[in-house]
């Protein structure tokens, strides 16, 4: 059995429990004061005061310098899989093109779809480890990563071997989503509804087969996948025993959030555009309202109504959405800013936001997202008094030291 002390905590801040929070207790943190952790075999076994350890039983001491400590940071939402980059896009934006404009133009998802199919499985993996090494570096400890760049059978299956290989060789929890129905394929232009057919009869049966996702997800938008197919397409999901996801109200209010709720969906993705309607529907669904602020903030686009969903008991995650397209990046802690500055959640709502409730969305609340007995010991050491700290400055890595199953990374 090996033992970690992590002593000398300043401050240990982390939601409680292993469900999604929502309304009221998204707010609730446990905050200690003066607490050290023990830990045996990368698991929690227990938090207690400061000096009652002895240092010389255990096999590493961490010493967190009477810093703040949190719950290792969970992205629930990225797409950091892809061939090339499109930053010769971001002229057509600054001249005020919109996404979908750049879509119609054969760019956008469609121009990393040429670039992905061409990579190969080993150039993918190359260069997706480099960006789970930033991401740890940067206090993420656990992520979701979406397929949807291939949108072939064959260069979906191996995104999703990517994936496989990922969680197996880096000390991230990697979560594998199906996302073949990112977009319409140009080989499918004007054929969206055998595109999905497609999708429900030859891809789906096959990454079951192969064991190779977790959640399936669909972007049910204008000019991408209706309500109807998006339906279609979960449903067939559903029935291959998938768990479900959708990016929905990203531009337009086209009933994608909706359906999420009444499907119940475990997230709903992006949510700029959501009506009362759509906030209800996923209220009583229990659905997880996955909120990227970082994509309006690089697409100068509004922002998902966050507060809103919290007073309507909607569990609110925070997520990074990293992308080559809509949001070229994959730091959390802006996010976290963001999610302070223009969603107005308060610390303690935002912390929740990147720990428990995306680990419930992405089916770790049991294992990850917050600093429990008998929890995974992925913890954060931060240069920072306390989180209100880590809320307040942005355009810093304040993220001193990562453990990560009791190995300090």
């Amino acid at each position: 059995m090996k033992r970690t002390l992590v002593t000398n905590i300043g401050c240990l801040q982390t939601p409680v429990g292993s469900y999604s929070h929502k309304g009221s207790k998204q707010g609730i943190n446990e905050k200690y004061a003066d607490v050290e952790v023990v830990i045996e075999d990368g698991l929690i076994k227990e938090i207690c005061a400061s000096g009652k350890s002895s240092p010389a039983d255990f096999d590493q001491v961490i010493d967190a310098e009477g810093k703040l400590v949190t719950p290792g940071l969970v992205d629930g939402h990225t797409h950091l899989i892809f061939g090339g980059y499109r930053q010769h896009e971001l002229a057509m934006k600054i001249a005020g093109a919109g996404y979908l404009d750049i879509l119609r133009a054969g760019g956008g998802i469609l121009d990393t779809v040429r670039k992905t199919r061409d990579a190969s499985e080993e150039e993918l993996y190359d260069k997706s480890m480099s960006f789970l090494d930033e991401m740890l570096s940067m206090g993420i400890t656990t992520c979701e990563v979406k397929s949807g760049y291939g949108l072939t059978k064959d260069s979906e299956l191996k995104m999703l071997r990517v994936i496989r290989a990922m969680n197996e060789n880096h000390k991230m929890d990697v979560v594998p989503t199906f996302m073949g129905a990112h977009a319409i394929p140009p080989e499918y232009e004007g054929r969206g509804d055998e595109y999905i057919d497609f999708l429900c009869e030859e891809v789906i049966p096959q990454v079951k087969k192969e064991g190779l996702a977790e959640f399936c997800d669909i972007f049910c938008e204008d000019a991408v996948f209706n309500a109807e197919q998006s339906r279609r397409y979960l449903q067939a999901a559903r029935d291959a025993e998938f768990e479900l996801k959708i990016h929905a109200d990203e531009i337009e209010a086209i009933g994608g959030t909706e359906l999420a709720g009444e499907m119940r969906a475990t997230s709903a993705e992006h949510l700029i555009a959501i009506k009362e309607s759509g906030m209800d529907a996923m209220a009583e669904g229990g659905t997880t309202a996955m909120c990227l602020p970082a994509t309006s903030f690089y697409l100068g686009a509004t922002y998902a109504p966050a507060k809103k969903m919290v007073e309507k008991g909607i569990p609110v995650a925070i997520a990074s959405d990293f992308n080559p397209g809509s949001c070229p990046s994959l730091n959390l802690q802006l996010a976290i800013n963001l999610g302070c500055l223009k969603y107005r959640l308060l610390p303690e709502e935002v912390l929740t936001a990147v720990t428990i409730n995306p680990a419930c969305a992405i089916n770790r609340g049991d294992l990850v997202g917050t600093i429990e007995p008998g929890k995974q010991a992925d913890m954060v050491i931060w240069n920072a008094p306390d989180f209100e700290m880590v809320c307040y400055r942005f355009g810093s890595n304040l993220a001193e030291k990562v453990i990560k199953k009791g190995e300090l990374i």
